[in-house]
């Protein structure tokens, strides 16, 4: 209740506000400061509401050799290795909200594809100025049959309904994380280890402020955008995802994100 004399300020914390803020940060101190409680939500949301999703191929050595080997036959395989080291990323489209998957949702196979893996991924939460405000993680589902057949299908092995997942939450942080924070995956496919892997964001070769840089040359994101940073854990060349499996990435203290493969 207002003081005598005094308004009470209703203040509407939506994502897209928070995106289009000058000071993320501070924007929400603020809501928090004259906020009131509400309701969980029965099942958690991505995080996002009208941002696009980005992301940055080959920022890893790991992620360059396989992408390498896939696409060799397609007369490729140097592509990779010459934007591994090249000034400019490699930067594409990646999801518009209606495709993303939340925490605990499905996400989805191509049905023209018999190669399919997720690609557990730091995704950095970066305002309308372009400044990196925070951080989640990402699953960028990916076809690498349809990629290694020729690099130009890389939108099909991409893009599609479910391709991409993002959450549990959104960490608001005005430091950057350690280079020593960890990104895990676990897949389970019937209660058991299918697959796991490990890798450190200290890998990158890429500074995170660099790839923000490039993907808003002559390029504007009204309500933000988020932007996935490339994945250093590929699962061997016999592996594929099969509908039921739980696939589980962690990265502290952002949490874990758990999703089901449909």
């Amino acid at each position: 209740m207002a003081a005598p004399g005094q308004e009470t300020v209703e203040i509407s914390l939506t994502l897209d506000a928070l995106f289009a803020a000058a000071d993320p940060a501070a924007t929400v101190r603020a809501a928090l400061t004259a906020g009131r409680p509400a309701a969980v939500p029965e099942r958690p949301r991505p995080p996002l509401q009208s941002q696009e999703v980005w992301a940055a191929g080959v920022t890893y050595y790991r992620s360059r050799t396989a992408r390498m080997a896939e696409s060799k036959e397609a007369g490729g395989g140097t592509f990779y290795d010459k934007v591994y080291h090249a000034d400019r990323p490699e930067l594409f489209f990646k999801s518009t909200p209606h495709r993303v998957a939340g925490p605990g949702e499905a996400v989805k196979l191509r049905k023209d594809s018999a190669w399919n893996v997720p690609e557990p991924e730091l995704t950095l939460a970066i305002n309308a100025a372009g400044r990196i405000f925070g951080y989640t993680i990402g699953n960028d589902m990916s076809s690498r049959d349809i990629e290694g057949e020729n690099p130009l299908y890389l939108p099909q092995a991409k893009v599609y309904d479910r391709s991409a997942a993002l959450g549990p939450c959104l960490l608001l942080s005005d430091e950057p994380l350690p280079p020593a924070t960890e990104i895990s995956i676990e897949i389970l496919r019937q209660g058991r280890a299918a697959f796991q892997g490990l890798t450190a964001i200290s890998q990158i070769k890429r500074t995170f402020a660099s790839l923000a840089e490039f993907l808003f040359r002559d390029n504007s994101f009204p309500q933000g955008c988020y932007l996935m940073t490339g994945t250093g854990i590929v699962p061997p060349d016999d592996f594929t995802l099969q509908s039921g499996d739980e696939i589980r990435i962690a990265i502290q203290p952002i949490g874990t994100l758990v999703n089901f493969v449909a």
